[in-house]
């Protein structure tokens, strides 16, 4: 009998199992279906220098690159964008994001030792 259990309990466990992987599967398609849309549209959007520049930023800081897409998507959607975006907007468009965003500063205090020799 309790071997019987055991039986419907694994089998439980590998059917559970399953499913989960097809809802992964399913979202990773997803998900892969979105980033070629994406870049569907910055082909659309950008002209191969940009595009170049963009994709030497997103291998050094891919959060940055994210930033200026988006930003570049949401301006072609609200009908900002009246032609392609080149090297040189893009370039303004990374210095405008990185005027907006905070500069990290470091600041140090040491400890001074106070000798009595």
């Amino acid at each position: 009998m309790s071997s019987e259990r055991e039986i419907q309990q694994q089998l439980s466990q590998m059917q559970g199992q399953g499913f989960d992987a097809e809802a992964q599967q399913r979202q990773e398609a997803q998900r892969q279906e979105a980033n070629e849309r994406r870049t569907g549209i910055l082909i659309q959007l950008l002209t191969p220098d940009a595009r170049e520049r963009l994709s030497r930023i997103a291998i050094v800081k891919p959060e940055k690159s994210r930033q200026v897409e988006d930003l570049i998507i949401r301006a072609a959607q609200t009908g900002q964008l009246s032609e392609k975006v080149d090297e040189n907007k893009l370039i303004s468009l990374l210095e405008q994001l990185n005027e907006k965003t905070k500069k990290t500063t470091i600041t140090m205090k040491r400890r001074t030792i106070e000798d009595d020799d």
